[in-house]
């Protein structure tokens, strides 16, 4: 990191030191989530899914259950990526599984690098979270009976910023639905800052820029307010009206941002982790896909 932030290192020399370090010790402990296998299985849910194991980025596999389409479906049938958001794993997303696949969808529910049962290694970061879902859906679209020009993708919090990434640079991908994303990095590293009393100027301000150093980009060009308004395919946006992890704000900013896209916002009653309503949000999104996919 010297060579490429060398001022960081002068600044953790000066007065501030103690309290950078302290941050930054902070900061690595933050960017290696616990893996938890915990929640249901989809034999729990009467799901027919296949334990796989998908070769991942630089060789670190990534584990998923895939639920092919019923038996009754198309023979190039509908394909749907689930990403699950930070900390979390496959389960998190199973019931939105049971449902597509009542639709005739074929499902797949990997887990990013460094959660659940997948390989663990390095930092995860919004752009490990889109490169694993591209993996992903590459994989997806070579299983048999799965129609390639008929993929989506939906995710969660950051799996939710990681599809926007993806629909802004993987031509194909026929829809993309995120749920409960926010707006911008920045501002969620300022509110995980806060809720540990780090001051943002200067020294919050400092450690996001480590951040950025780290995952090897800036936060303007992965944020779901830039990549929102470059997607590829028509994007349905859910948020909950009571999501006090990632305020309703963060959506709204999102569609006064979206430019061209041909983006959607679906307010629910619900909070960060899920809607007052499930069956509700799992028909909007059957009824968006139905259109799209």
């Amino acid at each position: 990191m010297t060579s490429t932030l060398p001022w960081f290192w002068v600044v953790l020399a000066g007065g501030g030191a103690a309290a950078l370090l302290g941050a930054r010790q902070l900061l690595h402990r933050g960017l290696a989530p616990t893996a938890s296998t915990e929640g249901p299985t989809p034999a729990g849910l009467n799901l027919p899914a296949n334990d796989v194991q998908i070769p991942g980025v630089a060789g670190q596999h990534l584990f998923a259950w895939y639920v092919p389409a019923p038996a009754t479906a198309s023979i190039s049938a509908p394909a749907v990526v689930l990403l699950h958001g930070w900390g979390g794993n496959a389960s998190t997303l199973l019931p939105a599984a049971q449902a597509l696949h009542a639709a005739g969808y074929a499902v797949l529910l990997p887990e990013a690098r460094n959660h659940g049962r997948s390989a663990r290694g390095g930092h995860s970061s919004l752009p490990t979270f889109a490169d694993d879902l591209d993996t992903a859906l590459d994989w997806l679209a070579r299983q048999p009976g799965v129609n390639p020009q008929r993929l989506a993708a939906l995710g969660h919090s950051v799996g939710a910023a990681a599809v926007l990434l993806v629909a802004s640079r993987r031509p194909g991908l026929a829809a993309a639905v995120s749920v409960s994303a926010f707006a911008h990095p920045e501002q969620v590293m300022r509110r995980w800052l806060a809720s540990y009393r780090v001051p943002f100027w200067p020294l919050g301000w400092l450690v996001n820029r480590y951040i950025e150093a780290v995952i090897g980009t800036r936060f303007d060009p992965i944020a779901p307010r830039a990549t929102l308004a470059q997607a590829r395919c028509p994007v349905l946006l859910l948020h909950g009206r009571q999501d006090s992890t990632v305020p309703l704000a963060d959506a709204r900013a999102l569609m006064q941002r979206r430019g061209a896209a041909r983006a959607t916002l679906l307010e629910l009653d619900g909070g960060h982790e899920g809607f007052a309503d499930p069956a509700q949000a799992e028909q909007a999104v059957l009824d968006f896909l139905r259109r799209t996919t």
